[in-house]
């Protein structure tokens, strides 16, 4: 179930429109898709934490996903330096 959760995140913040505008710093840098996907996914994270209702608890599971998924984006980042 958690990988479903990370995967959807995943997916959600390379579809989002948010990722295909990107800005002129993040294609100067490298793997600007790396970083469109996670500033997506920051900004999903925001608008699920300020939705009204729980939904049962699979709000906060998709938050911890999205946290996990922005850890695992950054971490493929910094690998990507070293």
């Amino acid at each position: 179930m958690r990988k479903l959760f990370i995967t959807s995140c995943i997916a959600i913040g390379m579809l989002c429109p948010a990722a295909i505008n990107s800005t002129a710093k993040a294609e100067s840098e490298r793997h600007p898709q790396l970083h469109e996907a996670i500033h997506a996914l920051e900004n999903a994270r925001k608008h699920m934490k300020e939705a009204k209702h729980d939904f049962h608890g699979h709000r906060a599971a998709a938050l911890r996903a999205c946290d996990e998924a922005i850890i695992q984006l950054q971490l493929a980042l910094d690998s990507d330096r070293h």
